[in-house]
């Protein structure tokens, strides 16, 4: 008999996990989730609720593709694991047995205990279960306040935009999501932000969310004592790894579900994946947790590998990651602090009329590029991250510049602004 590997959670990790056991073996698979029955792009939620995609456009597979790989699929909750028995204790359905476990639940929107957040109206970003929350708000939704200036906030105030509803940004930083990026950067999203007339409140944290007789959502208070009106609360603060229903286990856990270079957890034949994850040691310069799409899907592959015989570390090489501020497209690779390291130089260019900017980190020693921050030009990843890992002359990667620029033919190309800009600058560090 071969083993029987059950995998919960049917996001990137847990479904390309499903995909390359079925390539490398005939085991029985068994893929667990109480989200929805079919894999589907989480990235463009968004665009389901704008109407720019359908459903059926945002499942990468048909639904055939599962009892063609002979991949049973189980809509239910798991409320426990009972690694002894070698079992999961689900909600609605009997008890599964299992060989070897994969875990791979994902993410939960934070909250940090606000009075009020549990509130008829409040809901965070994160699941369709989240996007359905919000479908059925919005009739009764004239004014939302979102909380938390990062991506997924982003994407939240743009989704509402385009319903038509006021919205108000409560950033507790100075400059939106200045935790992450230099602060240029930041302060040109602040920007852009206003431009869409949202009413972006900086250096501001929520305070309470009030409700009405009815239990829901009328009107929240901030840190400075602002009683903002509202029909709708988004907590976007971030999110953290759903483990909770692991904490009671012999599985080891601290943000996150502890893995090992193999992504094996404590307990033999138990493994975690994705966002629920937490590295015991970090691969070099990388977090040890890291809530991206693609590592997602690299843990999946890495993780079959493992579960069918040919074990080999998980390694993500150079990190990097793509998002878009509305229209604003953004590229990072390598490492880009919001304070450069003091081994590090930094050379900015920004477009004098254009949302548009390019950082280039290097070190000061040596003039190799460690890091890239880039909006408004689309780069070509393959060769900023050659860039980086060859370790390359900052003088280098500006003569050859125009090599990673991805953008069509038809755009405007800016090589030679950045060109004149870095001459003039090169010249005053030497």
């Amino acid at each position: 008999m071969g083993k029987h590997i059950v995998i919960i959670g049917n996001g990137i990790s847990g479904i390309t996990a499903a995909r390359h056991i079925r390539k490398l073996s005939d085991y029985a698979i068994t893929v667990i989730s109480s989200e929805t029955h079919h894999f589907y792009s989480r990235p463009a939620l968004m665009y389901l609720f704008m109407g720019d995609m359908t459903f059926e456009n945002l499942k990468p597979y048909e639904d055939g593709f599962w009892k063609k790989n002979k991949i049973t699929l189980v809509r239910d909750h798991v409320q426990a694991i009972d690694t002894l028995q070698k079992q999961l204790i689900l909600s609605e359905t009997s008890p599964i047995h299992y060989d070897e476990l994969i875990i791979a639940t994902g993410s939960l929107s934070n909250k940090f205990g606000w009075p009020g957040q549990d509130l008829e109206g409040v809901c965070g970003f994160y699941s369709m279960q989240d996007l359905e929350y919000i479908e059925k708000h919005v009739p009764r939704m004239n004014r939302a306040v979102i909380v938390g200036g990062g991506l997924i906030g982003i994407e939240l105030a743009e989704m509402l935009l385009t319903r038509h509803k006021n919205i108000t940004f409560l950033v507790r930083e100075n400059a939106y999501w200045s935790n992450v990026l230099p602060l240029e950067e930041s302060e040109m999203i602040n920007d852009l932000v206003r431009s869409h007339h949202i009413d972006l409140k900086l250096k501001v944290e929520l305070k309470s969310i009030q409700g009405d007789e009815h239990g829901h959502v009328q009107s929240v208070e901030t840190s400075t004592g602002e009683i903002l009106p509202c029909e709708f609360v988004g907590l976007t603060a971030g999110v953290r790894p759903n483990i909770e229903f692991v904490k009671n286990t012999p599985i080891e856990t601290d943000r996150g579900i502890l893995v090992d270079e193999f992504l094996e957890t404590n307990i033999p034949g138990i493994y975690a994946i994705g966002d629920c994850v937490q590295h015991r040691k970090a691969p070099p310069l990388r977090r040890p947790v890291e809530q991206v799409w693609y590592t997602g899907r690299m843990m999946g592959e890495t993780v079959a590998h493992s579960i069918c015989g040919s074990k080999k570390a998980y390694n993500p090489g150079i990190w990097f990651n793509s998002a878009k501020f509305f229209d604003l497209e953004y590229q990072t690779y390598g490492r880009v602090l919001p304070e450069p390291a003091p081994e590090e130089a930094v050379f900015f260019w920004k477009h004098p009329e254009m949302l548009m900017s390019l950082r280039l980190v290097f070190n000061k020693s040596t003039y190799n590029l460690l890091g890239v921050n880039v909006f408004g030009i689309r780069l070509r990843q393959e060769v900023c991250q050659k860039w980086i890992q060859t370790k390359t002359h900052i003088a280098e990667v500006i003569d050859h510049f125009h090599e990673a620029n991805f953008d069509p033919e038809f755009f405007n190309r800016h090589e030679t602004r950045i060109k004149l800009a870095f001459k003039e600058f090169y010249s005053n560090i030497r």
